[in-house]
C-alpha cells in the first residue's frame, strides 16, 4: 500500500442532480444524515442539493456534513443572468462546490477549458471543489481513458496551482446511472494514473494528498469493494445518496483500515 493513503481522510459525496424538493431536504436530514454513525477524523461527508435547496440544506443538515452546489459561473458577480457566483455562495455559508460533471460538460457543452476557469474562479473565493473527469464508452474502447481524464486535469493545471482545495472525482461517463461500474481493478487503475500525473504535473505532495474519489453507479453493494483499494479515497455517489443506501456507502469507508 502507498505510505500516504493513510493520511488522506476519505470523502463521500452525494450528488443529489437536480431531485429533491423542500420537504425532501427537511426529511432526509432528519431521517438519514443526521443520524449517520461515523469517525469525522476519518470520513468527510458532502451533500449537493439543487442550488434553490442549498438555504434549507444550511438548516436541516448537521452531523459534521457540509453543503455543497453543484455549479458555479465561471464570471464574477455582474450582467450573467441566470448564473450563480462563487463569491455568492460563499457569502451564501456554502465551502464547497462540485464542478465539470459529466452532465454538465456533455448536455451543457462545458469545455475543459470553461471548466477549468469555473474552477479557477471557485479556488480564488477559497472554496474546497470536486472535480469531475472522466471518458465516455467510445474513448475507453478506443484505448483513450488517460489522455481524456489527463486533458481535462491538464485544462485545470493551467489555471490552479495550489491544489490543497481540489478533489478529483473520477467518473467513467459510461458507468454513470447505467448500473455499470467500473470493476474495482479499472477504477484502481485509473486512479493509479491519475496519481502519477499528479507527481509529475503538479508535486509529489499534490499526489501524496490530494483525494480522488471513484463515482459512477456507486451502490452499498460495491462500496466495500471498491474502497479497499488503495488509490480510492471516497466516492462521489449520484442516486444512492437519495436514498438510505447512502449510509451503507459511508459505513465502508468509515470500517475500512487503510
Amino acid at each position: 500500500l502507498n505510505m500516504s493513503a493513510a493520511a488522506r481522510r476519505l470523502l463521500v459525496g452525494g450528488n443529489w442532480k437536480s431531485n429533491g424538493s423542500k420537504s425532501f431536504v427537511k426529511d432526509f436530514s432528519k431521517s438519514v444524515l443526521n443520524k449517520i454513525k461515523y469517525d469525522q477524523k476519518k470520513v468527510q461527508i458532502v451533500v449537493a442539493p439543487v442550488s434553490i435547496h442549498l438555504g434549507d440544506a444550511l438548516n436541516h443538515v448537521s452531523n459534521g456534513i457540509h453543503v455543497s452546489a453543484q455549479n458555479l459561473s465561471a464570471f464574477d458577480d455582474g450582467a450573467y443572468t441566470g448564473e450563480i457566483s462563487a463569491s455568492q455562495l460563499v457569502d451564501f455559508g456554502i465551502d464547497w462546490a462540485i464542478l465539470g460533471h459529466s452532465e454538465r460538460r456533455h448536455i451543457f457543452g462545458e469545455s475543459n477549458h470553461f471548466v477549468a476557469s469555473k474552477v479557477k474562479k471557485a479556488d480564488d473565493f477559497g472554496l474546497n471543489i470536486i472535480a469531475c473527469i472522466g471518458e465516455t464508452l467510445d474513448q475507453r474502447e478506443g484505448g483513450n481513458t488517460m489522455q481524456v481524464c489527463e486533458d481535462q486535469l491538464s485544462a485545470i493545471r493551467e489555471e490552479v496551482e495550489d491544489w490543497s482545495k481540489i478533489v478529483i472525482a473520477y467518473e467513467p461517463v459510461w458507468a454513470i446511472g447505467t448500473g455499470k461500474t467500473a470493476s474495482s481493478e479499472q477504477a484502481q487503475e485509473v486512479h493509479e494514473g491519475l496519481r502519477s500525473w499528479l507527481v509529475k504535473n503538479v508535486s509529489q505532495e499534490a499526489s501524496d494528498k490530494t483525494r480522488i474519489l471513484y463515482g459512477g453507479s456507486v451502490s452499498d453493494a460495491n462500496a466495500e469493494e471498491l474502497i479497499g483499494n488503495p488509490d480510492i479515497d471516497g466516492f462521489l455517489v449520484g442516486g444512492a445518496s437519495l436514498k438510505p443506501a447512502f449510509e451503507t456507502i459511508i459505513k465502508a469507508c468509515n470500517d475500512i483500515s487503510k
